[in-house]
């Protein structure tokens, strides 16, 4: 069931292929960004992750590729370890980014 993170601006749903993710092996999120009432959709979004813990990312860089009515595909990610992640979205705008943040622990 797609996980679900709340911000000021825009909430975001997502699931991970494969789920659970596993460590040292590519997955993929596939996401939708909903704006809130009165808001516009983000110019732009990005998604990335780190471990707060060891102080560095990942070793990729994601492509995100967008379809239609606010869905993303975003493939190429890998955690190259096990522990905490923490698996972040942002989304940019003229105005300001919005950054959603999900803690994931990875075996």
């Amino acid at each position: 069931s797609p996980r679900r993170l709340e911000g000021d601006r825009y909430v975001v749903a997502y699931v991970t292929v494969p789920a659970p993710i596993v460590a040292g092996a590519h997955f993929v999120v596939d996401f939708v960004v909903c704006p809130r009432a009165g808001i516009a959709p983000p110019d732009s979004v990005r998604v990335d992750a780190m471990m707060p813990e060891h102080r560095h990312g990942m070793n990729y860089r994601p492509e995100i590729v967008a379809a239609k009515n606010g869905r993303y595909r975003a493939h190429g990610l890998l955690f190259h370890m096990s522990g905490r992640w923490d698996l972040t979205f942002d989304l940019n705008t003229a105005t300001g980014t919005e950054r959603l943040t999900e803690m994931i622990s990875v075996e």
